[in-house]
């Protein structure tokens, strides 16, 4: 299925992003490639407006800007992909990586860790693995006359 015909991107089970709110970048890519890479645009960027994002509700926005604020300009997410040489390949590596990028963010976060004591039998079990310890280190020792 191309990119045109595909309704949006999935992004996990209760989000898709509509095609309508992606837009494409396309230009040269360094690195390997001969002349292919001084004549095809096969550098990808997908941008996504998240500050303007009509599918977003109020809660998934907070938890996106709170956590890619380092990677969002002006509320707007920038995905680049030339690692492949067809822009097709750089397409589909684009559009997996912001809907990985956009799902662990969205995941809520782990609950508190409960502090538990350390059980009884555990502690005798150290201790007793030390005094193993120290007797098999006495042992060795030169003996003293």
């Amino acid at each position: 299925m191309s990119a045109a015909h595909r309704p949006g991107l999935r992004v996990n089970a209760a989000l898709i992003i509509p095609e309508s709110e992606l837009s494409w970048r396309f230009s040269r890519s360094s690195g390997p490639g001969g002349q292919g890479v001084n004549t095809a645009d096969s550098r990808v960027e997908l941008v996504w407006d998240v500050a303007n994002s009509a599918i977003l509700p109020t809660l998934q926005r907070e938890r996106l800007f709170e956590r890619l604020g380092g990677r969002l300009v002006d509320g707007v997410l920038t995905i680049a992909a030339s690692e492949h040489r067809a822009q097709l390949r750089n397409r589909d590596a684009a559009r997996e990586r912001l809907a990985t990028l956009v799902a662990d963010a969205l995941r809520p976060p782990a609950p508190p860790r409960r502090a538990t004591k350390v059980s009884r039998g555990a502690k005798e079990r150290r201790l007793t693995a030390k005094k193993q310890r120290t007797d098999v280190k006495r042992l060795r020792r030169p003996p003293t006359d």
